[in-house]
């Protein structure tokens, strides 16, 4: 028994590295596009509101919108109602996006390579 137990210390510090790390890679935000994600970010009606308790997702135009998700899940959240604004807002013809505001046309990018395509089907889930 005297063996085993000069093992647990060793055995907790790994078994509290593993955890902590397998939480920090699930809590990663996804990769984005930088270039189109900045344009298409501009006209999303989501932020991030810094506040001394930590992250918050606002709603712009709507104050009574506010969540405060764990720090866990704070980015798979926001990301979440970004994807959901996306799908409605959002539209691809060709090598261009169209972001789409009151039922009109706001904004029009020219997607340049397929990686820009890509993260715009992927990351937004809007079809051609």
């Amino acid at each position: 028994m005297s063996k085993l137990s000069k093992y647990i210390p060793i055995a907790l510090f790994l078994g509290f590295l593993f955890v902590g790390l397998a939480t920090f890679f699930a809590s990663k935000p996804t990769p984005k596009n930088m270039r189109v994600y900045k344009i298409v970010k501009e006209y999303s009606p989501y932020y991030i509101e810094k506040t001394l308790g930590g992250l918050r997702i606002r709603k712009k135009g709507d104050k009574k919108f506010k969540e405060e998700p764990t720090n866990a899940a704070f980015f798979k959240r926001y990301e979440f109602l970004e994807k959901e604004w996306g799908k409605s807002h959002l539209k691809l013809r060709d090598k261009t996006l169209y972001i789409i505001k009151d039922g009109k046309n706001a904004k029009s990018i020219e997607l340049k390579d397929a990686n820009e395509i890509n993260f715009v089907k992927n990351y937004y889930g809007v079809k051609e």
